[in-house]
């Protein structure tokens, strides 16, 4: 079976080791007779698929128990909107670091529902082609919190050490580089992350938030479905949950142990996206790389060639080559690849060799 060099930036490759067992277990999930896709929510069945998914997350990211894990729906961007319902009161600031698109979309959100916000720092008169450092960022006693996107797919930067805050009321959204290494989620008042890019398929949110964050919720003006408190007062089953993605997280979370948890899993990322700023930083300028050095991100590499033509015909023969996914967003333009957990190191050498081939045969 041939399978494309898949560099899409999501949803994006899945293990194939996963996929694998799932054509296995379509028709019938562990002697059920029923696909999980068939399973009631309610049944013991899926109950032990969700609740082992949770507890591979909290082993490999050493959640605290002082933290929830929640499995949500309606991706990131509807966290953009519950944050600040949740969690601003009339007195507070929701201050957010601007890093790129996603970012701007989440204050856009907050003020939106007519919330006071504020912007840290931002690197948007660069186009975006850098983390800002933290002497930076601009806080205030009055932040309810301060929000960050970790890797920033369209851009290709990522921090590299994020910033301490008082109480600890960091809010990250961390939706294309979660478990690509390992974290200081103490750190943290809450991480969310779609599910798309390093966790499974689309469909799923997780959010790790801390327990003490639960009980500052107002008790009204929140529709009820829209209230972090809901879902872990009912361990994420208010409603009818995405089932099938959850049961897809959970084998993806389980092939992340087998490989031996996430420390390893960022040894195997570093030297793929070493393979491929390696070329761009030894071509003369042939790629033009758009992220500074110290702001690149592991899991989205961007970068551009010497014009417009020579891109396109990049892209062009990239795509007959069997490499999926290379476009550049429009706001950056070029090519991007993006090399998430799943992306086989045999995948990253073989954009390596293209792109140094490439290179040799139209400078």
């Amino acid at each position: 079976m041939k399978r494309a060099y898949n560099f899409n930036a999501g949803p994006s490759a899945l293990p194939l080791e996963v996929l694998q067992q799932a054509q296995e277990e379509l028709l019938n999930y562990n002697e059920t007779g029923m696909s999980v896709m068939e399973l009631s929510h309610r049944s013991n069945e899926f109950e032990n698929v969700h609740n082992e998914a949770q507890s591979l997350l909290k082993q490999l990211l050493n959640i605290p128990d002082t933290y929830e894990v929640l499995f949500l729906q309606g991706g990131a961007s509807l966290q953009f909107s519950m944050i600040p319902m949740n969690f601003l009161n009339d007195e507070q600031i929701g201050n957010y670091v601007l890093t790129g698109v996603w970012s701007e979309k989440a204050l856009k959100e907050a003020k939106i529902l007519g919330r006071s916000t504020a912007i840290a720092a931002s690197s948007k008169e660069t186009n975006y082609d850098r983390i800002p450092d933290l002497s930076e960022l601009n806080l205030t006693p009055d932040d309810g919190y301060l929000h960050i996107t970790s890797s920033n797919t369209i851009f290709g930067t990522q921090w590299r050490e994020f910033p301490r805050v008082k109480g600890d009321l960091l809010i990250a959204d961390m939706s294309s580089d979660i478990l690509s290494k390992p974290l200081p989620i103490e750190n943290f008042a809450m991480l969310y992350a779609g599910a798309q890019k390093n966790l499974g398929p689309s469909g799923v949110t997780v959010v790790i938030i801390r327990k003490d964050l639960l009980a500052t919720v107002p008790s009204h003006q929140i529709p009820t479905v829209l209230r972090y408190d809901t879902h872990s007062k009912n361990n994420s089953l208010y409603n009818t949950p995405p089932t099938f993605s959850i049961y897809m997280l959970n084998k993806v979370l389980q092939w992340v142990k087998d490989r031996g948890g996430v420390a390893e899993i960022a040894k195997t990322n570093e030297l793929k996206a070493a393979l491929i700023y390696d070329v761009i930083d030894e071509s003369n300028g042939f790629y033009k790389g758009h992220a500074v050095k110290n702001s690149r991100s592991l899991m989205n590499i961007t970068f551009n060639l010497q014009s417009e033509d020579l891109s396109k015909k990049f892209l062009s023969e990239a795509k007959e080559a069997g490499f999926v996914g290379l476009n550049g967003h429009r706001s950056v333009g070029g090519c991007r690849a993006s090399t998430y957990n799943a992306v086989p190191y045999e995948a990253c050498k073989a954009l390596q060799q293209f792109m140094l081939n490439f290179k040799q045969e139209n400078q």
